[in-house]
């Protein structure tokens, strides 16, 4: 009788197989959670890099088409070469006001070179904001707008440029992966740099999102903003 007690209390055990084989289908799920994670990241980057492409393009080709500036296109030019549009910039070859902001996307898209819906009249955008609406500038994927503007918005103080705010609520690992892949992974150097607090951009500071010299990836934000300066 004891016999029997005692093998029955032993079945109730797992034995070292069992254990290995749940062992192992934890790892398979959790590597699975961890690559599917590394996939949306990878494609999150993919997105932002082709909407950067793309508005760089476009900026590019209207310098080229008009030799001027899209926002900053004079009023008397755009009126003929860009009708239905609303009145042009001072045409001083700086997007350096409020609504020279908010212009260059309507003649972009006026222009054909881009397309979102931003032909209505120019509703004047910060220079500094990074929450402008999807609606007057195009999205970065985090549901903020971009915004381009000539000033210094980078955390090292650099000489006024033309830059593109990426706009709010991006996470610092889709940053930082971007700027390895297009420029040099410093977040305080090169083309592309960490943004520096703006209208909309306030909580978390810009420092959640830098840790010394480096981008913060062990306590990483999902709200971080980036600044692309090669305009």
């Amino acid at each position: 009788m004891n016999k029997y007690i005692y093998m029955k209390h032993h079945q109730k055990g797992f034995t070292l197989i069992e254990i290995a084989i749940v062992l192992v289908i934890i790892g398979l799920l959790l590597g699975g959670v961890l690559k599917g994670q590394e996939l949306i990241n990878t494609a999150r980057v993919r997105a932002m890099n082709n909407t950067v492409d793309g508005i760089t393009a476009a900026w590019f080709s209207f310098q080229d088409r008009y030799r001027a500036f899209p926002g900053d296109y004079s009023t008397v030019q755009s009126s003929v070469n860009l009708p239905g549009t609303p009145d042009g910039g001072d045409g001083n070859g700086l997007v350096d006001t409020d609504l020279e902001s908010a212009r260059v996307w309507v003649h972009l898209e006026a222009a054909g070179y881009l397309t979102g819906g931003y032909n209505d009249d120019a509703t004047p955008i910060n220079q500094t904001a990074y929450d402008c609406s999807p609606n007057l500038c195009p999205e970065n994927g985090f549901g903020s707008g971009m915004n381009l503007a000539y000033g210094s918005m980078v955390q090292t103080g650099a000489s006024d440029a033309h830059e593109l705010l990426s706009g709010r609520g991006v996470p610092v690992e889709v940053i930082a992966e971007l700027d390895r892949k297009v420029d040099d992974g410093s977040p305080l150097t090169g083309a592309m740099q960490l943004g520096l607090a703006g209208q909309g951009w306030i909580d978390p500071a810009p420092s959640d999102c830098l840790n010394g010299l480096n981008y913060e990836l062990q306590a990483p934000s999902d709200n971080c903003a980036a600044v692309f300066r090669n305009f």
